[in-house]
């Protein structure tokens, strides 16, 4: 069908982005200053209306305090002028809501906050900049980010997160909600409707959550934070994608198996913000975590694999080749 006859607002999203880190040294920089790390994928994603990640970490050229979590953390802090590649590479918005926008403490957060504006990124997710709207010629549509974080808005707080998908509706024609939840690892695929916990930390109830802001009025709902993708889910009407993993997260992360594959997520919303179609476009990280598309598709096949485990009675179908629809 012609989209622009039948009005329908497209969305790209992606889970983690850490493009490399200047601490504790350059060693931790992909080469050629990381120009290239986006340049296989880029074609894909910039084509859409509005292009969503998930910054894991922060954009600061030096200083900032690291943040002290013994051996079982890292500390990341990506060049400023990083942020021009996530320009070019097609990006309109980054959530920062996690646990790596406060790696470097104030000085760090508001050196990322400065730099996406100078690169015209939006932003949101923070106690400090809690939302974000977006224009699309007549449309405006609203995004919010949500994690268990100091800084952040909290995943944990439901009601909250209600009141603030409600308070953007009344201004906005769809409100997008990125979240930041659930447990790690590969052990972390599928989707538990209960609090998760990891390494002792209070990460949310991912389905109470997502049910909960899509009833407050959030059309499209985006998670990421357990370093892997797990299943999508229809819920009235509206697409719950439960965990887009490691996008392009170069150097310090394991990226074996399940850990190095991720979607480019495509989902067409029409005015009302429901969802009509979509599409994976499966992406591998080679090496230490540069992305490429996958040919052979197995983000597909894991997410298409996991949806049909964790929410049997779904709506939403995705073949082989990674369209996403509603059942006949």
């Amino acid at each position: 069908p012609d989209t622009k006859k039948e009005n329908l607002i497209s969305f790209i999203a992606v889970g983690d982005i850490m493009m490399g880190s200047n601490y504790p040294s350059n060693a931790s920089l992909p080469p050629n200053d990381g120009k290239d790390i986006l340049s296989g994928v880029s074609e894909v994603l910039s084509n859409a209306d509005i292009t969503i990640g998930n910054l894991e970490g922060t954009l600061l050229n030096s200083g900032g305090k690291a943040k002290d979590c013994g051996e079982h953390c890292h500390a990341f802090r990506m060049p400023e002028h990083y942020a021009e590649y996530l320009k070019d590479a097609g990006f309109d918005f980054m959530n920062l809501a996690n646990n790596h926008s406060g790696d470097f403490g104030i000085i760090g957060r508001e050196s990322t906050m400065n730099t996406l504006e100078r690169y015209d990124i939006k932003y949101a997710g923070l106690e400090a900049a809690k939302s974000s709207i977006i224009e699309i010629g007549n449309k405006k549509i609203g995004v919010a980010g949500f994690a268990p974080n100091w800084g952040t808005c909290s995943i944990n707080d439901l009601s909250s997160a209600k009141e603030l998908v409600k308070d953007l509706k009344k201004s906005c024609d769809i409100v997008v909600v990125c979240f930041h939840g659930g447990a790690e690892g590969t052990g972390a695929q599928r989707v538990r409707n209960e609090t998760e916990y990891y390494l002792g930390e209070k990460r949310g109830n991912v389905v109470e959550f997502a049910h909960g802001v899509i009833e407050a009025g959030a059309d499209l709902v985006l998670g990421s934070g357990p370093h892997v993708a797990r299943a999508m889910e229809l819920y009235e009407g509206k697409l719950i994608a439960y965990s887009l993993g490691n996008f392009c997260t170069y150097g310090k992360f394991g990226l074996a198996g399940a850990l190095g594959m991720a979607p480019i997520l495509k989902v067409y919303l029409d005015e009302k913000g429901n969802f009509v179609k979509g599409e994976i476009t499966s992406i591998i990280q080679k090496g230490k975590g540069v992305p490429e598309i996958d040919e052979t598709n197995k983000s597909v096949q894991l997410i298409a694999k996991l949806t049909g485990m964790d929410f049997p009675d779904s709506e939403l179908r995705i073949s082989d080749n990674g369209e996403l629809s509603i059942a006949e």
